[in-house]
């Protein structure tokens, strides 16, 4: 459980936000709303501990976050507005390493449906630099499954898809939070999703 409070951030004297309150529990879905510029990748960025805030405190299950960062990261992965994938290799050969590198407990049929739920599966020998912006953003989701944490944390995990794909990573938020995920995403506007807590940026 993530539990924020009374959150402030300040840049050369300038606010980016200030007195944020948020609780991220099991099965819930925070969106954070707000134009380019208002905050949400600075907020985003201090829930990970990448930002120290200006004021206000964060709590993971109920101990502040710095004093337990190590149980924290175990369980929190994050996706940035960019790609993580390794641009010159295959679908398949980055599969290979997350398989490796997460030590995942995701079986090979459960990432083959995945493979097939996100409409990756005709692609596995293709690079992911050869893929469309919708696609690359589909593997990220990929990557998500496979690392297997409970909370997500989201930098515009939907922008700029078309409805299809949107209609996709939503299944996917409904299946991580039905096995008791919870997550958080950054966005210009909820496109449809069912949310438990909107902070407005």
């Amino acid at each position: 459980m993530i539990i924020v409070k009374d959150l402030s951030v300040e840049r050369l004297d300038k606010k980016i936000f200030e007195n944020i309150n948020l609780s991220l529990v099991p099965g819930n879905i925070t969106i954070l709303k707000g134009k380019n510029g208002s905050g949400k990748t600075t907020l985003l960025k201090a829930l990970l501990n990448i930002i120290e805030p200006s004021f206000g405190s964060i709590y993971w299950k109920g101990k502040l976050l710095k004093k337990n960062l190590y149980d924290f990261y175990n369980h929190v992965t994050y996706i940035a507005d960019t790609t993580s994938s390794l641009r010159k290799l295959s679908i398949e050969d980055n599969i290979n390493i997350w398989k490796k590198f997460f030590i995942s407990k995701i079986n090979d049929e459960q990432i083959e449906t995945a493979l097939k739920t996100l409409k990756l599966d005709n692609y596995l020998n293709k690079k992911v630099g050869e893929l469309s912006f919708g696609e690359t953003k589909k593997l990220e989701f990929l990557r998500l499954i496979i690392e297997n944490k409970k909370v997500w944390i989201l930098d515009e995990p939907l922008s700029n898809l078309d409805e299809d794909s949107i209609e996709l990573m939503k299944q996917t938020f409904e299946d991580h939070c039905s096995k008791e995920g919870s997550i958080i995403f950054s966005s210009h506007q909820n496109p449809g999703i069912y949310v438990t807590e909107e902070i407005q940026l």
